[in-house]
């Protein structure tokens, strides 16, 4: 984490743009929280999404968005990424319509006046069985301590230790492989920011920089495998996954959730 490019910090101003892309992304994920039901496909989510955005000027982010490996690998198909049971992120959007007991976490990324909100949010299904109420639980809580971490002075470190001292001792993988990541203009910028780490290690905090943090956090294994697609990110041993994630803004007042939908 001490390598790699300066994070750009912004401005006042530029936060509060982002504030503004990221009130469409959280008004998005209050909207799929309704609709999530047994019955309904992630394609329908996914053209719901769609609508929401463009009606107020915003552009999807992920769609089109081209593969990490280049060509021949495709750029994502769908508005959303919608990841249920197993799949941990990167989730397409298909027909088959969700079932009684199933958890979707659904993740959104939105440009607005040139400026990018990114979140996600882990639904469940109808009833699902207290073990993996037990998992969102904990995920949001992760995501929650993180978030509280974002303070002016700590280090990087300090947030990334905040989830994994939290979920390691529950029993749960935290997954290693994927991470949260600056944000601004672009969807990904400097620094990355894994769900583990040290504490009191990696860059100081400092007012501006603005961080998408997101908990991965596995019933089993910490392990992923990626399917043929190019694109879906599953379990190893495919039990299931939950995936919460807000941007936040450091500030000399304390941490700013850039992503809530009021």
């Amino acid at each position: 984490m001490e390598r790699g490019r300066i994070p750009t910090l912004k401005s006042p101003r530029e936060i509060e743009k982002m504030r503004a892309a990221g009130r469409v992304v959280g008004r998005v994920l209050a909207e799929m929280r309704r609709l999530v039901r047994p019955g309904v496909t992630t394609a329908e989510l996914d053209a719901h999404a769609e609508q929401m955005i463009v009606e107020v000027g915003g552009t999807p982010l992920f769609k089109g968005y081209p593969h990490p490996q280049g060509p021949p690998w495709p750029p994502f198909p769908g508005v959303l990424c919608t990841s249920v049971n197993e799949v941990i992120v990167h989730g397409i959007p298909n027909d088959r319509p969700l079932a009684e007991g199933d958890i979707v976490s659904i993740d959104c990324g939105v440009r607005l006046d040139g400026y990018v909100g990114d979140s996600a949010v882990t639904i469940p299904v109808g009833r699902i069985p207290p073990e993996t109420e037990r998992l969102l639980t904990h995920t949001a809580e992760a995501l929650a301590r993180a978030i509280e971490t974002c303070r002016v002075g700590n280090r990087l470190g300090d947030v990334s230790h905040a989830v994994g001292s939290y979920i390691t001792p529950l029993g749960y993988g935290v997954v290693r492989d994927y991470c949260g990541h600056g944000v601004g203009r672009e969807l990904h910028e400097e620094p990355q920011v894994p769900n583990y780490g040290r504490p009191n290690s990696g860059r100081r905090l400092r007012p501006g920089l603005c961080i998408a943090l997101e908990p991965m956090v596995n019933l089993g294994t910490h392990e992923t495998e990626v399917l043929s697609d190019g694109w879906t990110v599953v379990t190893k041993d495919r039990r299931l996954s939950a995936h919460f994630e807000h941007s936040v803004a450091v500030t000399e007042n304390g941490p700013i959730i850039l992503t809530s939908s009021e």
